[in-house]
């Protein structure tokens, strides 16, 4: 398969043109083949992957430190974490050898202007997550032309019909995990001895900020505890354009 040169990522059509060629190519890949292949097409140099160290987080960082554990690490620390969620990020980084994981803080003075109180996410949980994870994400990607993340297709909703590879502004966005399976997830965990999220022997399926994270039902949809009783699904990294 042909790979495209860093150079040759400047406009959105071309993106969107190296992007449909990398889907097709890599339509039935596997995980591990989805990020060597990331890795070939723009260098380490320019190739990131944004990880929330939540509940399923340590699958795709186990297929990447397999294929290149010094691939830089975007962890958005959002400052509404769970402690649990901080100690796992660093129980990973020293389980799976991680080189390059930085944490990213939203800026204080969009924190003191927009959110003084802290109350910003019940009373707008579109901007709160905006200042604290949108904004600082499209910061961290400045320096890369491509980025990694954990969706899968199986979590329904938005992520239902994903593809392997899409454009994200003149940003090439790899999906690995898209066809993967929730078995297939569990296999990565059990092989690799991977230790679970602290918070998932809670009934926590899901984890993201602490106000807006709760307990989900053995039946539910994994990520029914997220923004529950609010019609948001998404915090908006995935639904807004990067660059």
């Amino acid at each position: 398969m042909t790979t495209t040169s860093p150079h040759a990522l400047a406009t959105e059509s071309t993106i969107l043109h190296s992007a449909q060629m990398l889907d097709l190519a890599l339509r039935d890949a596997s995980p591990a083949q989805v990020i060597e292949t990331a890795l070939k097409t723009v260098g380490r140099e320019q190739l990131a992957l944004v990880s929330s160290f939540g509940t399923e987080s340590a699958a795709l960082l186990k297929v990447m430190a397999d294929v290149d554990p010094a691939i830089p690490v975007i962890f958005l620390d959002t400052g509404w974490l769970f402690e649990e969620t901080l100690a796992y990020r660093d129980t990973l980084i020293a389980t799976l050898g991680l080189r390059d994981v930085r944490s990213i803080k939203p800026l204080d003075e969009a924190l003191s202007r927009q959110d003084p109180d802290r109350e910003l996410w019940f009373t707008d949980p579109d901007a709160c997550c905006r200042i604290r994870k949108v904004e600082p994400l499209a910061r961290a990607l400045k320096p890369f032309s491509a980025w990694i993340n954990g969706r899968k297709r199986f979590q329904g909703g938005a992520r239902a019909e994903i593809p392997v590879v899409e454009e994200d502004g003149t940003r090439l966005k790899f999906n690995p995990f898209a066809n993967v399976s929730r078995e297939e997830i569990e296999a990565i965990y059990k092989l690799g001895k991977l230790p679970p999220h602290p918070l998932v022997a809670s009934g926590y399926l899901s984890v993201g900020c602490m106000p807006c994270s709760s307990r989900a039902a053995a039946d539910e949809d994994a990520r029914a505890g997220r923004w529950r009783g609010r019609a948001k699904t998404e915090c908006g990294i995935h639904t807004t354009k990067t660059s």
